[in-house]
């Protein structure tokens, strides 16, 4: 599947990985298909440093993150174990449990 990154995708990213300056293009030259997964597998260096970067995230852009997941543009699954846990986590607090669970259920990870 491939999407290009509207406006809020783009400030999404840049805030999650200002380092890159608006690149959102792979080593490979493709443009990613995602905001979280590039996050999770290439650029933060743990699971503390992806959770960090999320705290970034104010509750508008954290709901948009999860509206993406739940429409299938946003892949939380194959993001690495411990981030989908930080994502959830996030989730519930700065948003609600509410919520949480509604993208558990929507992924299937309940």
């Amino acid at each position: 599947m491939s999407r290009e990154f509207n406006e809020m995708d783009q400030q999404i990213f840049n805030k999650l990985a200002p380092e890159l300056s608006g690149n959102t293009m792979s080593a490979s030259g493709h443009n990613y298909p995602y905001i979280l997964r590039p996050i999770s597998h290439k650029i933060a260096e743990s699971a503390e440093d992806f959770r960090n970067r999320l705290d970034k995230l104010d509750t508008t852009e954290l709901d948009y993150l999860v509206q993406l997941a739940m429409e299938g543009k946003e892949d939380i699954r194959s993001l690495e174990e411990e981030d989908i846990e930080s994502f959830m986590e996030m989730v519930e607090a700065k948003l609600s449990t509410e919520k949480m669970k509604e993208l558990k259920a929507k992924l299937g990870m309940a």
